[in-house]
């Protein structure tokens, strides 16, 4: 893979696919549904006909059913910029980490990863020094580590700055509902290490098409996650979302993108549709004023939610 330009004319975000894997950690597990294989192409094509460049998997997303399909989509288009996961055990074993990659690798049919996360970290400077290598030999061409602490972002970089190396990203969970990260952003965005945002629209309990008459399927992660009790208590919030998406013309489901974006955060945005390929590239054009931005935040502080995923970090 060679480098890439990443620069467009939209604004920038990048596209996640957790939703698009089978099996354990996948799409009916997680999300309690499961996609046409064929639909989700044709997501991906319209998703790069609109001039989204940028994908995010994982290793543990359908335990690598995830990426084997979306290397079947890439198929040796030059111009994505990939980015995949490693997910360490709590024990520290030698060797792994490259071999989760080599692996990642074979299923996407690629020899190099733009960017390479430790998805959590377990071990974290035991695991960096195992990516030293990758990053001299430009295997991998940036790393990243995620669902970290302030703490975790400085002993990695100043680590990697002993090998002459940088830190590129940070990849947190932040969200209307989880609005703790601000001191992290900032951080990152003043010192070269890019931030994404991911679940920013909580698994789709921020998407507007939910509610606590129509919440999620019953037997789904989500569900267990953002049961009906809590879509009660964000009902103020969704219908806050609702008018200013009325305001713009845009779907009730890009507002949460716009707040993160304003933020100073580059959203991971989950599509199994080309119509939400389409949606987010319309709404991309808007930016919401200061009053909206300090409305939403508020409205969302009055929930007393503060969501947190089981795999994550207190």
């Amino acid at each position: 893979m060679k480098e890439k330009d990443t620069n467009s004319s939209i604004r920038e975000v990048m596209i996640g696919t957790w939703a698009w894997g089978a099996g354990f950690n996948g799409s009916k597990m997680v999300f309690g549904k499961k996609h046409d294989e064929s639909i989700l192409k044709r997501t991906f094509e319209r998703a790069l006909e609109l001039g989204f460049l940028k994908w995010d998997t994982a290793a543990v997303y359908g335990m690598g059913s995830c990426e084997k399909l979306l290397g079947s989509f890439i198929n040796g288009k030059s111009d994505i910029f990939l980015s995949t996961k490693y997910f360490p055990n709590k024990r520290f074993k030698s060797g792994e980490l490259e071999k989760s990659f080599n692996e990642s690798m074979e299923r996407l049919k690629l020899k190099s990863a733009d960017l390479f996360w430790i998805h959590k970290p377990n071990n974290l400077l035991d695991n960096l020094k195992e990516a030293v290598p990758l990053l001299k030999d430009g295997r991998i061409k940036n790393i990243g580590i995620s669902n970290v602490s302030m703490t975790d972002i400085q002993k990695a970089d100043s680590f990697l700055n002993k090998y002459g190396l940088k830190l590129g990203a940070v990849q947190n969970h932040f969200s209307l509902l989880r609005n703790d990260q601000q001191p992290i952003i900032d951080y990152c965005n003043n010192n070269g290490i890019v931030y994404y945002a991911y679940m920013v629209l909580e698994q789709g309990a921020l998407a507007g098409r939910y509610n606590a008459k129509n919440h999620f399927p019953t037997f789904s992660m989500r569900n267990f996650a953002f049961p009906k009790r809590k879509f009660k208590k964000i009902e103020g919030l969704l219908n806050m979302m609702k008018d200013i998406a009325g305001k713009y013309g845009i779907d009730q489901s890009q507002v949460p993108i716009l707040w993160v974006i304003s933020k100073g955060a580059i959203p991971i945005i989950g599509i199994t549709k080309p119509t939400y390929a389409e949606k987010l590239s319309a709404a991309l054009k808007v930016t919401l004023t200061d009053e909206e931005v300090s409305n939403l935040t508020a409205e969302a502080k009055k929930t007393g939610i503060r969501q947190q995923g089981s795999w994550e970090p207190q």
